[in-house]
């Protein structure tokens, strides 16, 4: 007799689509066909719940709806902290890595968000804000010429503060039609071109904050805002005050993906499954000691090896 999986319940007959457009642990907002919002909790004790998930619910005691299930995800992120990976965030089309000169431009937080993406097959806009200060200006043009001439990422250039109605302009054209992950380190801006984009995320986050009671900022909380850009239906997702990406899923072919400024060397090693850190007749290590390819770059890259090689042996 042929298998027929496991057995399930028929869904009751208030059971309806929802997409997840808020969750703080095992907290959720979820918001229907129609444009209702509900709170919703996993059923069970699951904890598998992530903004921009497709979930059917049910209607549960009170206004609170019980999530049923989670429809299969076309790509999921996460996010990493000094104690743990989580989920972050899923079906997503766009991650939108904004960056600036101050308070601390960290490259590094740039670059593992292009392996994040690249690896779930989700494009990357980097956004260069704060264009109108003058210092680190060499340090940022170089910055923006390498990921566009050499790794072929999107760049946008603007000033969300000083000129927002042409920053708006140029975002509303690269996020049309899109879910888009919005990210960035504390003081770069985000918020502000957050708010630019969407005048009511301000209100809303400080609203369902203290619904929740979960203070004024909450370092966890990711929310979906739905938008229309150019007539098309959108989103952006915020999720504010996560530390990097989680890369402890990636491999180190997915790592060479990402960085095709490295990865057009590799051809021409001695040994086949070169790492192209310390191996004798190294093409890429011969590309470095040229100068064809960046030293910051490949220091990041050896890095990412060595903790890729670090989590195999554990």
């Amino acid at each position: 007799m042929a298998k027929t999986g496991k057995h399930r319940e028929p869904l009751p007959d208030d059971a309806f689509q929802a997409l997840v457009t808020r969750t703080h642990g095992r907290h959720h907002f979820v918001t229907d066909a129609q444009g209702r919002t509900f709170e919703a909790h996993r059923r069970g004790k699951k904890s598998d719940v992530v903004v921009g998930d497709q979930v059917t619910c049910t209607a549960a005691q009170g206004d609170v709806a019980a999530i049923e299930s989670i429809a299969p995800r076309r790509n999921l992120l996460y996010r990493s902290d000094e104690w743990r990976t989580k989920e972050l965030a899923s079906n997503l089309d766009l991650v939108a890595v904004v960056f600036a000169p101050r308070p601390a431009f960290n490259p590094w937080f740039v670059w593992k968000a292009v392996i994040a993406a690249r690896t779930e097959d989700i494009d990357v806009l980097l956004i260069r804000n704060k264009t109108d200060m003058a210092e680190d200006r060499d340090v940022m043009d170089d910055f923006c010429r390498l990921m566009q001439a050499e790794c072929g990422e999107d760049v946008a250039c603007l000033s969300a503060s000083e000129r927002p109605e042409e920053a708006r302009a140029v975002l509303e054209e690269k996020f049309a039609g899109k879910s888009v992950l919005l990210v960035g380190q504390s003081g770069m801006g985000k918020s502000t071109i957050l708010n630019d984009l969407i005048p009511e995320a301000n209100a809303r986050t400080r609203e369902y904050s203290q619904a929740l009671n979960l203070g004024k900022q909450t370092t966890t909380t990711t929310t979906l805002y739905e938008a229309s850009f150019l007539g098309k239906k959108s989103s952006i997702i915020d999720s504010p005050g996560f530390q990097e990406f989680g890369l402890a899923h990636v491999t180190a072919l997915d790592v060479l993906r990402a960085m095709p400024d490295i990865a057009r060397h590799v051809e021409g090693c001695r040994f086949y499954n070169c790492t192209h850190t310390n191996e004798p007749g190294c093409s890429v290590r011969k590309a470095l000691e040229a100068g064809l390819i960046s030293k910051a770059r490949y220091a990041f890259y050896s890095e990412m090896i060595k903790l890729i090689s670090e989590q195999k042996s554990l």
